[in-house]
């Protein structure tokens, strides 16, 4: 099988039981690559499974649901199968290993070639289990949020081919600072700031700024103070100003470097003192969740449309 052809029925995935059919058929007739893509095949479609029944066990507020919300939840199912598939240590690596003693096809020396089948780590099994759960259960993003995301999304990309900050992080704590878009930074003259990281203007910032109202926590009791803001020309100029202080900024050292997940990095921010509010990282990372569902949507539409 070419690597064109694996990629063809990879997109396919899960939702295609013939597209399967084919690829494990293949898988005995060629290489080890085929098994490993039709083991990952089999994981997402369990994985699929696992979300469609955590999902039907979850009662729908018969308000919204329709034929057309009931396609999109599937498909978005099945984007989320593709994510947790393919694991290091997973399903996929025990479907392989057995698949390959099966049909007498010597795998490549590693993991799936290292001795005695094993059954993958509890810690890998809980992952995917509870990826899945919060896959299944996540709440339904608010019109406010889809729109805000889609309105942020690209400039946010620009940012990360230049820094390397996930564009979905950006756009996630952008999101919570400013309520989704509703409590946006303003001037006197009622203009956005577009400041929308609430980056406050030190001494050393020349541009403009917005004096505003803000809640801050003093050993843990929120107060409100009037503090000063930066403001933008445009959005764009704030997303740049952002990533310029997470990388470049001695406080922010360690920020950039936990980007393997959402928690870490909000986490990172803070420690580094980002924000006052104790429960900073935990709203953060809840922002960036929602907004990597949102992008993720979108691209499933995008592929389908």
């Amino acid at each position: 099988m070419s690597i064109g052809q694996s990629t063809s029925l990879s997109n396919a995935l899960a939702a295609d039981a013939n597209s399967l059919g084919k690829l494990k058929l293949q898988a005995g007739q060629d290489s080890p690559a085929a098994i490993k893509e039709t083991a990952k095949q089999f994981e997402s479609l369990f994985m699929r499974e696992l979300i469609k029944s955590m999902r039907g066990a979850t009662m729908k507020s018969g308000m919204l649901d329709n034929p057309g919300s009931d396609l999109g939840t599937d498909l978005l199912d099945q984007q989320f199968a593709v994510q947790m598939s393919g694991q290091p240590g997973g399903l996929s690596d025990m479907i392989a290993a057995q698949l390959s003693r099966q049909m007498g096809v010597a795998m490549p020396d590693g993991p799936l070639n290292a001795g005695k089948l094993t059954a993958p780590p509890m810690s890998t099994l809980q992952k995917s289990a509870s990826l899945a759960a919060y896959s299944a259960n996540a709440v339904k993003p608010t019109s406010s949020q889809s729109g805000f995301v889609a309105r942020h999304t690209e400039s946010a990309i620009r940012i990360e081919k230049e820094t390397g900050i996930p564009a979905s992080y950006m756009v996630g704590q952008a999101g919570h600072e400013t309520g989704w878009g509703k409590h946006e930074i303003k001037l006197r003259n009622g203009q956005s700031a577009n400041n929308l990281f609430g980056i406050k203007a030190g001494p050393g910032w020349k541009g403009k700024v917005a004096e505003v109202t803000t809640t801050e926590y003093v050993n843990g009791v929120p107060e409100k103070r009037v503090a000063k803001f930066r403001a933008y020309a445009s959005t764009d100029e704030a997303f740049r100003d952002y990533a310029r202080l997470i990388t470049q900024s001695p406080r922010y050292a360690k920020v950039s470097q936990q980007t393997g997940s959402a928690y870490a990095f909000a986490s990172s921010l803070q420690k580094a003192g980002y924000a006052t509010d104790p429960n900073y990282a935990v709203k953060v990372s809840r922002a960036i969740e929602t907004t990597q569902r949102l992008q993720a949507r979108t691209q499933v539409v995008a592929q389908t449309s």
